[in-house]
């Protein structure tokens, strides 16, 4: 055998053994991963069994934040992990807190805003209001299998929904969620597809919203400090979804008496610039108690 033959052979001999080694060691780190993974995922299950056992069985609670921005009301959405699906903030309510305390906390720790002001305004009970096959099914994918995670989200909801409405300006950025992919605000007018009720959750919040413009003064959350009448009639109309007439509006809210008229103009037109405003608050608090507001 040739000296070159031999070259041949230990050449080959190495690139053999060098090629079993890499797919060997990749093979065992893939093991590695995967026993690491599964841990994690068992920690994680434990974690959510352990929320469960200190919740109130059967009870939840889901949020609707509207904000005004770019002419637009927007409802602020997350997006579940590993689904085409979205879904309000919510969550459970621990045995020990109250209801109102529960949705403060629910914010905070699904989309990361403090210090917002939620009102409770509808309960809603449906006894088919969740879709379970389509529960299991998703829960199945997030490898939930455990019996008492299948037996909670089995059981029958009642969820109670609060309503809030913030300038963004004033709150912080959402925060990406831990059983989300994202945290968006979205218009009301371009719903993605939802889970469960929740489009009924925001339309019946709308309907509130939309009545209480009637005998509540409305736009302090939403607009900035100071605004132009301009802008005040655009929010009224976004918000109810129908054009008002421009002189009528100003007649009407000028009598509540709720904005007080800066010396200072807007200076981001060509022609006559309009006069800025900002709400007297003194006053939109005691109308708000009051409950007199603005009629169409």
């Amino acid at each position: 055998m040739t000296a070159i033959k031999i070259v041949v052979i230990l050449k080959n001999l190495f690139i053999f053994v060098t090629h079993y080694l890499i797919v060997y060691f990749w093979h065992k780190v893939k093991q590695l991963f995967l026993i690491l993974k599964m841990k994690m995922d068992i920690h994680q299950i434990k974690e959510i069994e352990a929320v469960f056992s200190s919740s109130v069985p059967g009870q939840s609670v889901d949020c609707v934040i509207f904000r005004y921005q770019n002419s637009q009301l927007q409802v602020l959405l997350l997006k579940l992990r590993n689904f085409d699906v979205w879904a309000l903030p919510g969550g459970f309510v621990y045995k020990n807190e109250d209801l109102d305390n529960a949705a403060m906390r629910i914010v905070k720790e699904r989309v990361g805003i403090k210090s917002i002001f939620l009102n409770q305004f509808y309960t809603f009970g449906d006894y088919n209001r969740r879709n379970i096959n389509q529960l299991m099914q998703q829960l199945n994918a997030l490898g939930m299998k455990s019996p008492l995670i299948i037996h909670w989200f089995s059981q029958r909801f009642i969820t109670t929904a609060y309503l809030a409405l913030v300038n963004i300006t004033n709150v912080n950025m959402p925060q990406k969620e831990k059983i989300g992919d994202r945290v968006e605000w979205v218009p009301v007018k371009n719903l993605p597809e939802l889970v469960f009720d929740h489009v009924k959750i925001i339309n019946k919040a709308l309907e509130r919203l939309r009545t209480q413009i009637n005998y509540l003064p409305i736009g302090m959350n939403l607009l900035n400090e100071t605004f132009t009448m301009k802008e005040l009639q655009r929010l009224y109309e976004t918000i109810l979804d129908i054009k008002l007439d421009r002189g009528n509006f100003q007649r009407k809210i000028l009598k509540l008496n709720i904005l007080i008229r800066l010396d200072k103009q807007y200076s981001g037109q060509a022609h006559k610039a309009p006069y800025l405003y900002r709400f007297d608050k003194k006053r939109y608090f005691e109308l708000n108690k009051k409950g007199i507001g603005f009629i169409r």
